[in-house]
C-alpha cells in the first residue's frame, strides 16, 4: 500500500490518541502506513468480541429502548438489547481497531526509548525532564 493512500486520521479520533502519536499519524504517511499494517496483523478471538458484548450491555440498547428512558446501567429485558449477530461486526471492527493501535503505540515507545533530546528541544511533558512542566 502506498503512504500517499493511507487516509489521514479522523477528527474526531485524534483525542483519543495523545499529542505525539496524532501528530505522527497526522503528518507522516510512513506513520499511517504502519498503522494500517500493524491493524492488518491483528487477530481478535470470537471470544473476546462475545466478552465485549456481554460485558457492555449498556452500549447496545435498541432505540426503543433508549426512548423509553430504559437505564442503560440496570439489567435491561432481552427485548431491550441488539442482538449480538446484528453488532458482531462492529464490535470485532472497534477491537481490531484498538488492537492495531496499541501495537503501534507498543512499537512507538519502544523506538523512541533509546531517543535523547538536545537541551532545550525536550518534549514539555516528558516527565524524565527536570522541568517537564516548562512550555515552548
Amino acid at each position: 500500500m502506498s503512504p500517499a493512500s493511507v487516509l489521514a486520521v479522523a477528527e474526531t479520533d485524534v483525542a483519543d490518541l495523545g499529542s505525539i502519536v496524532a501528530a505522527a499519524l497526522a503528518h507522516s504517511p510512513a506513520a499511517r502506513t504502519l498503522l494500517a499494517a500493524l491493524e492488518a496483523e491483528q487477530t481478535v478471538p470470537e471470544a473476546a468480541v462475545r466478552d465485549y458484548y456481554d460485558r457492555n450491555q449498556d452500549r447496545f440498547l435498541t432505540p426503543d429502548a433508549l426512548r423509553r428512558g430504559v437505564d442503560p446501567y440496570a439489567e435491561a429485558a432481552p427485548s431491550d438489547t441488539l442482538p449480538y449477530e446484528d453488532v458482531r461486526e462492529a464490535i470485532s471492527r472497534e477491537l481490531h481497531r484498538a488492537a492495531g493501535r496499541q501495537a503501534f503505540f507498543g512499537w512507538l515507545d519502544q523506538s523512541r526509548a533509546g531517543v535523547t533530546y538536545s537541551h532545550g528541544h525536550e518534549h514539555p511533558g516528558d516527565p524524565s525532564h527536570p522541568d517537564h512542566e516548562h512550555r515552548h
